[in-house]
C-alpha cells in the first residue's frame, strides 16, 4: 500500500451520476450529509487527479453505468488487487454491490486477471483491508465486512502464502455509518502508520506494536473531516485533505511530503477520503 503508485483507477462524479437528479435525490439513504453539489465535487475530483498525475501515476476512469450509485465515486471499496489478480468484493452496503462487476469488466479490458470473488453470505469492502506487508493482510470485521467474507478472502489468498488476520471494529456511529478499518489507520510507509488510536481495538494496537510499526496520531479535532484517510504515493509522498491542517502539519513534521486538495463536497459529505476515491492497480 506504500510503494510508488504507478497506475490507479478512479470514478469521476459524473460517471457515478452526481449530475443525474434521480440518483442525487437518494443522498439521505446513502448517508451523505447534504445534497451533493456536482460542480464543486467535479472540481475537487479534478484536483485530486491532477495530484495523482503530477506524482507520475497513470489515472484511468471507470466507465459510467446505470447500475452505479453516488457511492461509486469511492472506487477503492469494490475490489482488492493482489499480485495474483483482482478479488471482487461483495459490499455490505447493498447499493454498492453492482460496483464489483463493473470493476471486473474494467479489469478484464486492461488484462488484469480475476483471482476470485466474495459471495453471500460473505460481505467485504476493501476499505476494511490494509496490507501490513506483501504477505500480511489485516481485515476489519464490522458492519461492512463480516467473518464469512474474511474467511473467503483467506481461502483465496492462502495458496499464495498470504496471511489474513481479522481486526474487530468498534460499533462507532452504528450500522448505517461508514466506518472502515481504513477510517482508523492508513499505512504511510513500510514502518509508519497514521492512526485514530482511541478507536482502534486493543488487539489491533498490540499487533501494530508487535510488528515494530511506529504511529502518528491524528489531531482528534479533525476526526470528522477524515484526517486518518491519507493516500501514500510512495517515497514518503502523501495525498491528504486540505481541511485537516493540524494532522497534515504532524505529517510534515515527520518528514512526509503532504500534497492536499479540498474535499468538503467530494469527501467529507459522503465520508470517503483520498484513499477511498482511488483504486490503486499497480505499485512499484
Amino acid at each position: 500500500m506504500v510503494g510508488e503508485l504507478l497506475r490507479v483507477m478512479v470514478c469521476p462524479p459524473r460517471h457515478a451520476g452526481w449530475d443525474i437528479a434521480e440518483r442525487v435525490v437518494l443522498w439521505p439513504e446513502l448517508g451523505f450529509q447534504h445534497t451533493p453539489d456536482f460542480e464543486a465535487a467535479r472540481a475537487q475530483h479534478e484536483a485530486l487527479c491532477g495530484l495523482l498525475k503530477d506524482a507520475g501515476s497513470e489515472v484511468l476512469c471507470l466507465q459510467p453505468s446505470v447500475s452505479l450509485s453516488l457511492d461509486a465515486v469511492y472506487a477503492h471499496d469494490a475490489s482488492l488487487p493482489t499480485d495474483h489478480g483482482l478479488i471482487l468484493m461483495h459490499p455490505g452496503k447493498r447499493n454498492r454491490v453492482p460496483e464489483a462487476p463493473a470493476q471486473a469488466d474494467f479489469a478484464v479490458r486492461l488484462g488484469i486477471p480475476i483471482l476470485g470473488e466474495v459471495r453471500p453470505p460473505g460481505n467485504s469492502e476493501a476499505g476494511d483491508i490494509v496490507w501490513l506487508d506483501s504477505k500480511t493482510l489485516l481485515v476489519g470485521s464490522g458492519y461492512r465486512t463480516n467473518q464469512s467474507g474474511i474467511a473467503q478472502i483467506r481461502t483465496l489468498l492462502a495458496p499464495n502464502g498470504v496471511e489474513v488476520l481479522s481486526a474487530p471494529l468498534p460499533y462507532g456511529p452504528g450500522p448505517e455509518a461508514c466506518l472502515h478499518l481504513m477510517s482508523l489507520m492508513s499505512m504511510l510507509d513500510e514502518h509508519t502508520v497514521l492512526v485514530d488510536l482511541p478507536w482502534l481495538a486493543v488487539e489491533t494496537v498490540e499487533l501494530l506494536k508487535s510488528r515494530g510499526l511506529r504511529w502518528i496520531e491524528i489531531d482528534y479535532s479533525e476526526r470528522d473531516s477524515l484526517a486518518c484517510n491519507v493516500l501514500s504515493l510512495g517515497g514518503r509522498r502523501l495525498i491528504a485533505l486540505a481541511e485537516n491542517v493540524r494532522t497534515n502539519l504532524k505529517l510534515q513534521e515527520a518528514d512526509f511530503d503532504v500534497r492536499t486538495f479540498a474535499g468538503s463536497e467530494l469527501c467529507i459529505n459522503g465520508s470517503g477520503g483520498p484513499t477511498c476515491l482511488t483504486r490503486p492497480l499497480r505499485r512499484a
